[in-house]
């Protein structure tokens, strides 16, 4: 008695497990001494009863568990399977739920917006540059840099001719080509 109520004590929010023994979780108590015998009779022959059925229950149980487990295995079902179909399941009612679709919605549009704007800074980008190109600060530094360039450039002499046909274009040659607009692709896809 004295182990009980240490027991007690020590755990006193025990609650029995789902089909633990009820009679087992509960500290022994003496018989209620206004039980008659054959009251008490009666009360152990439904206790006998009550655990038969629960028996019974758990056979019934296991045999139908092994029944469902052979008719899956007939119809190859296999826990991967099942596994598969399950989040496959979950994805389909995830995608069809309304918080997906407006999440999804509000992507797609937020991606559209990146895009216009993305190709707005491009285009405006490419103005710019080519204002400043056009620009006559620009061309003055253009001529500057072609100025001195053409002082760097170290004179050949006329008597070896046959040293600058090489075949080679000049500086100044390449300089004074015609400039071919530059061409846009178009977006790759």
């Amino acid at each position: 008695m004295e182990d009980a109520e240490k027991g007690a004590q020590q755990h006193p929010d025990s609650v029995p497990e789902l089909g633990e023994d009820a009679v087992t979780s509960v500290n022994p108590s003496p018989p209620p001494s206004t039980l008659t015998e054959e009251e008490r009779q009666e009360l152990q022959e439904e206790l006998f009863k009550v655990e038969d059925e629960i028996q019974t229950l758990s056979q019934v149980l296991a045999a139908k568990e092994r029944q469902l487990a052979d008719i899956k295995r007939k119809l190859g079902i296999t826990p991967l399977n099942e596994l598969k179909q399950n989040i496959t399941k979950t994805w389909q009612e995830v995608t069809t739920s309304t918080a997906y679709r407006r999440t999804s919605e509000t992507l797609s549009q937020a991606g559209m917006k990146a895009t216009t704007a993305f190709s707005t800074m491009g285009s405006a980008i490419s103005r710019k540059l080519e204002d400043v190109r056009n620009a006559p600060t620009f061309k003055s530094f253009e001529e500057k840099v072609e100025t001195l360039k053409t002082k760097m450039t170290p004179v050949a002499s006329t008597s070896n001719v046959s040293d600058q046909d090489d075949g080679s274009a000049t500086t100044e040659s390449l300089l004074n080509q015609p400039e071919e607009p530059p061409t846009q692709e178009g977006p790759m896809h």
